[in-house]
């Protein structure tokens, strides 16, 4: 309805009412009429509700891309033409491809929404060594106009402050796209207050698609943002069900009666909330880096999935909702299909998690020969889920001054050695099963014989220090020997250098566990040392817990007099088998790998993905440090002795 309609419409219903009311008779002044003997109208029909009509509606997401804007390789199970799948690399992911992505597939249906579910931002370089935190996600972003984005956790890293700086940045040029939290509270303070920042974030909104409206409602996981991020002191996180309930409400007052919740608070938390909800009909979610789809995503080699894409759920009142997640990592793209019926409700829902993938097969390190490849393109159309996506020129030329910058920070200087970092997998002296790998100096000093690798354990080290001091507090952590690969000499060191330190681009989580988790999580990985077919690389190395090892005992009992040393304190005490500590460890050990399985079972319940790359830490390590006078550097030097883990080593 035009504006010129409104107005028509609401003079005839004041005249009709001063008609019956004798309007003007009263003390303003007006002309008195003498009244008019009418019949009384006859009792109005009751209003119908208003109807809406049935519409076909297009979902585009992604979520939790963490600032992975740069392609990777991807090694897949494929069918190259000899029967049996054979490993394939190929280039995947990056956002260039999200950008190509998502224009096609809105090119070939009406009725889009393009959606992202949040953690946009932490977790490579690009975040905040390619200009200004969150620059380079921003415009990339802005490739695809994204038609909302729901604040995750990761989005208060840097602080309300910083919150407002990528917003700033993602509002530039023409996008605008709407930012959205139902449950977040900016405190008087912040630079998001609404007083300061009027219209940055929203709790919903409404866009219209074929002349109905839909209201789309933003989530952002509550305790963990509080306790894990850095959102103002003054900011708060309310209940997100109650939030979101609330903000349902008033849309259907306003007659919106198709709703989309966009929340990241994880797929299992996504299934609770819904059930809990009135009136919800589609939830695009993020936070957990959930994989959902067919059992095929397996066999290809993409991954495990935790759900059928779409999951198919109920409200409180017994209505279909479609839940969708698009995995993590710029990989995937999600498209869902959703019809609604006239009065608003689901009657059908569909979709694809489109996997972005190149087409730069590689057999056996080689690219495919012409039969492969057209076994390969064959195998990669029958998957129903792998899409060749070339990246969007306009989106690659976007990137590249932020990959320019990259490149050029890995050159810069970042540190200075005054004495080589060691590095040794394994303690042990002349003929022990890493002696060989430490350079000649470092073995004449005899320290890593005792205690194992500089390097490892300042890594260790690393991640206790960031961890307690920015994500949340931490009580112990743990690197893995091998995870460690050089050591760092004497000089200046560039970032690359660092990088080469790390190479794996793991992530840092943070496990809730208990002391005999911890025992446990010990013996795991000295049994991956000295069980049958062991290697050297899960020798654990841990920040503030230490013990002696002794290698010829049976597992379970080669580590021993294990102490953990006290956050505020500094002082050591015996471990507690009943009390639950907070360890920071990689993405790689958290999920099993190198054979610590006490930590892969525990529940999902006592993990949190930190989201922020391994490397990355070692660098805000690194920055904290103090500086060195010749090279104004920072200075880094040898921990101290007390705080490595192995206090005394028995060889097997």
């Amino acid at each position: 309805m035009n504006n010129s309609r409104r107005v028509v419409g609401a003079a005839a219903t004041v005249i009709a009412a001063c008609v019956m009311a004798a309007c003007g008779g009263g003390g303003g002044g007006g002309v008195a009429f003498p009244p008019i003997a009418v019949a009384p109208p006859p009792a109005p029909a009751p209003t119908p509700a208003p109807q809406g009509k049935a519409i076909d509606l297009t979902i585009l997401h992604i979520d939790d891309h963490h600032s992975n804007l740069e392609a990777k390789d991807k090694t897949l199970q494929l069918n190259a033409g000899g029967g049996a799948p054979v490993a394939v690399t190929v280039n995947a992911a990056g956002f260039p491809r999200v950008t190509a992505a998502i224009r096609s597939l809105a090119a070939q249906s009406p009725n889009v929404l393009k959606l992202h579910a949040g953690d946009a931002l932490t977790g490579t370089l690009y975040f905040n060594r390619a200009g200004a935190d969150g620059e380079a996600d921003a415009a990339l972003m802005n490739t695809v106009c994204f038609d909302a984005f729901t604040l995750g956790n990761h989005e208060f890293d840097k602080g309300d402050t910083g919150l407002k700086g990528f917003l700033d940045l993602l509002r530039k040029g023409s996008c605008q796209t709407p930012v959205l939290s139902a449950n977040v509270n900016f405190g008087a303070p912040s630079a998001l207050h609404p007083s300061k920042a009027p219209g940055y974030v929203k709790r919903s909104t409404v866009l219209e698609r074929g002349g109905e409206k839909i209201g789309l409602v933003g989530l952002t996981i509550a305790g963990k943002t509080k306790a894990s991020s850095s959102p103002d002191p003054d900011t708060t996180f309310e209940d997100e069900t109650v939030a979101a309930q609330r903000e349902i409400d008033l849309l259907r007052a306003q007659g919106v009666n198709k709703i989309v919740v966009m929340s990241h608070i994880g797929y299992e938390y996504d299934k609770q909330v819904a059930s809990r909800l009135s009136g919800v009909d589609v939830v695009v979610g993020g936070d957990s880096h959930t994989l959902i789809g067919s059992d095929a995503l397996t066999r290809y080699g993409v991954g495990s999935p935790a759900g059928a894409y779409p999951t198919a759920l109920t409200d409180k009142d017994g209505k279909k909702v479609c839940l969708v997640h698009a995995w993590e990592y710029s990989q995937v793209v999600g498209e869902l299909k959703v019809s609604f019926d006239e009065k608003g409700d689901v009657t059908a829902c569909s979709g694809t998690p489109h996997v972005l993938i190149g087409d730069d097969f590689r057999v056996g390190g080689k690219p495919a020969d012409a039969n492969q490849r057209s076994a390969l393109l064959a195998d990669v159309a029958a998957s129903g889920f792998l899409r060749v996506t070339a990246p969007d020129p306009t989106a690659t030329a976007v990137l590249q001054p932020f990959k320019d910058k990259v490149a050029v920070f890995n050159t810069t200087l970042v540190a200075t050695v005054t004495e080589e970092l060691c590095s040794r997998r394994v303690p042990g002296g002349t003929g022990t099963v890493d002696y060989s790998r430490s350079s000649v100096s470092c073995n004449a000093l005899g320290s890593v014989s005792l205690r194992g690798g500089d390097i490892q354990q300042m890594a260790a080290q690393a991640y206790l220090e960031i961890g307690h001091s920015k994500y949340g507090g931490a009580d112990i952590s743990l690197q893995s020997g091998g995870g460690a690969r050089i050591p760092l000499v004497p000089g200046n060191v560039t970032a690359a250098s660092v990088i080469q330190v790390l190479p794996f681009g793991n992530m840092l989580f943070r496990l809730d566990v208990t002391g005999r988790e911890v025992k446990g999580m010990l013996e795991d990985g000295l049994q991956a040392v000295y069980g049958p077919g062991g290697s050297t690389g899960p020798y654990p190395y841990t920040g503030g817990l230490r013990f002696d090892v002794d290698a010829t005992q049976a597992n379970g009992q080669r580590a021993s007099n294990i102490e953990v040393r006290a956050p505020g304190t500094g002082v050591w005490g015996p471990l507690d088998l009943d009390k639950t500590y907070k360890l920071f460890v990689l993405s790689f050990n958290a999920s099993g790998g190198d054979g610590y399985k006490t930590l892969a079972a525990v529940p999902a319940a006592r993990r949190l993905d930190i989201g922020v790359l391994d490397a990355d830490v070692f660098f805000n390590y690194i920055e904290s440090k103090p500086k060195d006078v010749g090279s104004g550097l920072s200075l880094l030097q040898k921990l101290p002795v007390e705080l490595y883990s192995t206090k005394s080593y028995k060889a097997p």
